[in-house]
């Protein structure tokens, strides 16, 4: 009877040297297939913030032919443009389930407002805030971060929290109009200037209805293409909020911070970035909440809700003496941007 032959040994360095290459083909393959959808991506980036632009000449056109104070509208519409991409995004990401993309993207947005946008601009030109309405929003800031993270402790941002922090959202635009009215007339006037009217009635009207359409197909097809490249590369779509869609987001008003930042409108950056980090949180948030309650992962508790935190705090000196927020210092801040951006493709290569 003729013994079995033995198979050889194959010890585990020499089996991963084999497996290596395999993993390297699969690895450019999913990397090749997610091309097509980066480019979806930025296609449906394009539509929605042209969508956004839009709907805010269109709706800003109106309010005032309706005879609203332009005081309100800049304080309230303008403000709200910088967020509009956002709240279709997650909004609709919140309708299809998929609110860890939502909260990701929030999260994200919130860090690179400060990190990558008030610090490149900080960089271009050193910015000082005059309005005493802005420097009153810090605390707003940090306090609407710190109702999130409390929120959060439990593990699920809830309906009945997303109730409660619209009802300070409320309380916030409340305010904001009461400090308005106590600014300085050069002050007050350079808000309703951000309200000047346009368009006419009717064109608003089209503006408006073109720029929701458009804001609903530009969020479809950027949640679409975030959620496939995160199947793809075998990421979470958290991680993808947190990083692709957040910077994506954040682009164009990169851009235009960079040139305000050229023309020393301070006041314009900084209220941007409060506001919409506000927005982003007792407003979208909140909506986001009401629609589909949000899990929230340990990690995030762990990491992304403190820098977060960190960041909306490193505004404390305008705050406080309404300094200049000085080219180094913004470099501090881009750096500890970029330092968050390599933790998350970290996590993504460990994933």
């Amino acid at each position: 009877m003729r013994s079995a032959t033995a198979l050889p040994l194959v010890d585990s360095a020499t089996l991963g040297g084999l497996l290596a290459p395999l993993v390297y083909i699969h690895t450019c393959a999913s990397m090749l297939q997610t091309l097509p959808l980066l480019s979806l991506f930025v296609a449906g980036l394009v539509v929605l913030y042209l969508g956004a632009e839009g709907t805010l000449r269109g709706a800003v056109s109106i309010a005032v032919q309706m005879g609203i104070s332009r005081l309100v509208i800049g304080l309230t519409l303008v403000a709200f443009g910088t967020s509009c991409p956002e709240l279709s995004l997650d909004i609709t990401a919140a309708v299809r389930g998929t609110t860890d993309l939502a909260f990701g993207d929030l999260i994200g947005s919130n860090i690179a407002n400060v990190g990558l946008i008030l610090g490149t601009a900080a960089i271009v030109r050193p910015l000082r805030v005059q309005i005493r309405l802005l420097r009153a929003e810090v605390p707003i800031a940090i306090a609407a971060s710190l109702v999130v993270l409390a929120v959060a402790l439990d593990g699920t941002i809830s309906r009945q929290d997303g109730l409660f922090m619209s009802a300070l959202f409320v309380l916030f635009i409340g305010y904001s109009y009461r400090a308005a009215a106590q600014e300085s007339a050069r002050i007050r006037e350079e808000l309703k200037g951000a309200a000047e009217p346009q368009l006419s009635y009717g064109r608003g009207a089209l503006y408006v209805v073109i720029g929701l359409v458009a804001l609903v197909v530009g969020a479809q097809l950027m949640i679409y293409s975030a959620v496939r490249i995160a199947e793809l590369l075998g990421v979470s779509t958290l991680i993808i909020g947190l990083t692709v869609v957040a910077i994506g987001t954040s682009l164009p008003e990169l851009a235009t911070s960079i040139v305000a930042a050229q023309r020393n409108e301070a006041d314009i950056i900084v209220g941007n970035v409060i506001g919409s980090n506000i927005f982003n949180l007792l407003l979208i948030m909140a909506l986001v909440a009401v629609i589909c309650p949000v899990p929230v992962h340990a990690g995030s508790l762990r990491v992304e809700l403190p820098v977060m935190i960190i960041y909306v705090a490193a505004l404390v000196p305008i705050m406080l003496r309404g300094r200049v927020i000085t080219r180094a210092e913004g470099a501090v801040l881009a750096a500890g941007y970029a330092a968050f951006l390599l933790w998350q493709v970290a996590m993504m290569a460990l994933t």
